[in-house]
């Protein structure tokens, strides 16, 4: 029961991040006034030294950066190590 319980705290927080993740590509498009709200300063101070390991790896093409896209990507598959661990660990 309690392996069930830790499963769904994680899924809760690579949801909840995962969404910062897309507030903070979606706010990037936005004017400069709203990147200084409270709620984006927030956003960016946790999802920009993520982000930044893939910008460092993948420069942007002109104005598009992919770097999100795989950052993404792996963050999926640390969901899945993280999950595959915490069933390893409790059976």
């Amino acid at each position: 029961m309690i392996d069930l319980m830790i499963l769904k705290l994680v899924d809760l927080i690579f949801q909840i991040y995962l969404i910062m993740l897309f507030a903070r590509i979606l706010g990037s498009w936005l004017p400069v006034e709203f990147q200084r709200h409270k709620l984006m300063q927030f956003v960016n101070f946790y999802t920009d030294p993520y982000l930044n390991v893939f910008r460092k790896i993948i420069p942007p093409l002109g104005m598009i950066d992919l770097s999100p896209i795989a950052a993404i990507f792996c963050l999926s598959f640390i969901e899945k190590f993280v999950k595959f661990a915490v069933i390893h660990l409790f059976y």
